[in-house]
């Protein structure tokens, strides 16, 4: 009888085991993609800003098409990236052509001081710095669910369920670079 108890507890620890595991690697998962969310919700705002900003910029900067048009491509990039793993190289795309916009427009005194101009510029700059803060917040996500599902004994666990490493959000190294700014026609 004794043996039978011990086997039954050792079963009942291994299971209670289990489940604490399993559902600490299900929080750590969740957590993951709710940061991500966090961040998809500022950058389809930026997203849906972005075509005012450049309806705006035409009616000034008749010399800056290619300029415009960096700003659009990246948009449009934006919109085709399938995945959450396709997702950063695009948006810092958007990025790197908002700051050349920004940037030309420091040749534009009347498109400085147009209201909707500065209103947008703002909002959109606004939204730069939460995406900021999200991507850290996500990364610190990702790095903890990372950690989760390689540690002992956890990992035997995450295997099972078939748990896989996610990528952290990067900036591609072509994007690094100094911003290219060209003037007039």
């Amino acid at each position: 009888m004794s043996v039978t108890i011990i086997v039954g507890g050792a079963l009942l620890l291994a299971l209670v085991a289990f489940f604490v595991i399993y559902n600490g690697l299900v929080t750590l998962k969740n957590n993951v993609a709710k940061n991500w969310s966090n961040i998809d919700v500022l950058l389809k705002q930026r997203f849906d800003e972005l075509p005012k900003l450049v309806a705006v910029c035409q009616r000034y900067m008749e010399h800056e098409k290619e300029t415009l048009e960096g700003v659009t491509r990246a948009r449009a990039a934006a919109a085709n990236a399938g995945s959450a793993e396709d997702s950063p190289q695009a948006q810092n795309m958007i990025s790197d052509a908002l700051k050349s916009l920004f940037a030309v427009v420091e040749n534009y005194p009347d498109l400085k001081a147009d209201r909707t101009f500065d209103q947008l510029q703002g909002r959109i700059s606004g939204l730069e710095n939460e995406i900021a803060d999200r991507r850290e917040y996500y990364n610190d996500s990702v790095n903890i669910y990372n950690i989760g599902i390689e540690k002992l004994p956890d990992v035997f666990i995450a295997r099972l369920i078939n748990y896989r490493t996610k990528r952290l959000w990067q900036i591609d190294p072509a994007h690094r670079k100094d911003v290219s700014i060209k003037f007039g026609a």
